[in-house]
């Protein structure tokens, strides 16, 4: 076996397990197909195994790959508590924050307060990810996130950030030339904007409306920031964040008192970076940013 394998390798190997492709590889690492290819091959010969099988779905993992895949994700685990170490040695703001946020909270609510950090701290730069998906604080994901829930890892430090009111609303010229609904029972006869996948929040409100699920949506789509935009351009009645609805005027709450939810507002990082001044900017600025968003 070829000794001293770098932990590049071992970091493709891990992308292509949790992305099953070598294209999908390359773009979660932003790097090419090609490199991702050859790191494959090159962990292969070393171990002289077949570490994945191509099938019509992606690339299937042979038991040697489930073998070995412990052993990697523990290599990335220390990669990754050695980069948060060093990132809280220094004793700067200059360097570089990387943000995770949903969609919505990233582009409506979040520029105005990174633009302030920016002026106030130009040696800092900033990654804003705009993503519903949860990154990984532990493995380094993500310096620091907007959540709507609690974070649940001992090795996370959290702020409380106040409740996200969540409605539905719809242009006030959709509702006159369609009516306004009086109860749940009348949005059935509506042009209703949901997802077009199964969410959390899409249980909740099932639970308050019957029957209220993706058959009963006549748009659908799991972007939020694409439902935000229909329901601007007045294309049906769909869910938003109030706070956000409030800056248009043209829209209106629908069904406020039956259907309106609140969503626990955290900012999030780990324990390792309270002592890095930039990151410690950039967390109370969020902090700052959030608490004034929740207020409204």
């Amino acid at each position: 076996m070829t000794k001293n394998i770098g932990w590049e390798l071992y970091r493709s190997f891990l992308a292509v397990l949790t992305h099953g492709s070598l294209s999908a590889a390359a773009r979660a690492l932003g790097i090419t197909q090609p490199t991702v290819g050859r790191h494959i091959a090159e962990l292969e010969a070393s171990f002289k195994q077949t570490l994945f099988t191509r099938s019509r779905t992606g690339l299937m993992p042979t038991e040697a790959a489930l073998t070995l895949r412990s052993y990697a994700e523990a290599m990335h685990s220390n990669a990754a508590a050695l980069e948060r170490a060093m990132a809280g040695q220094g004793q700067t703001t200059g360097g570089t924050v990387r943000i995770t946020a949903s969609e919505v909270i990233a582009v409506e609510v979040l520029p105005p307060a990174l633009a302030q950090l920016r002026q106030a701290h130009p040696q800092l730069t900033i990654e804003l990810v705009a993503t519903n998906r949860v990154q990984d604080l532990l493995q380094r994901e993500a310096d620091i996130a907007v959540r709507m829930t609690a974070p649940k890892q001992e090795q996370l430090i959290a702020r409380s950030v106040g409740h996200v009111k969540v409605g539905l609303h719809a242009r006030t010229d959709y509702l006159q030339q369609f009516g306004t609904p009086a109860l749940p029972a009348d949005l059935a006869r509506h042009t209703v904007i949901g997802f077009d996948t199964e969410t959390p929040f899409l249980r909740a409100a099932s639970k308050r409306v019957p029957g209220w699920g993706r058959e009963g949506f006549s748009l659908r789509c799991d972007s939020d920031l694409a439902q935000l935009a229909l329901i601007r351009a007045g294309a049906g009645i769909g869910f938003c964040q109030s706070a956000v609805a409030r800056r248009d005027a043209s829209l209106v709450p629908v069904l406020p008192e039956h259907l309106t939810f609140q969503l626990d507002a955290w900012v999030t990082m780990h324990e390792d970076l309270r002592n890095s001044p930039r990151c410690k900017v950039v967390f109370d600025a969020l902090v700052q940013c959030l608490l004034a968003h929740t207020a409204i």
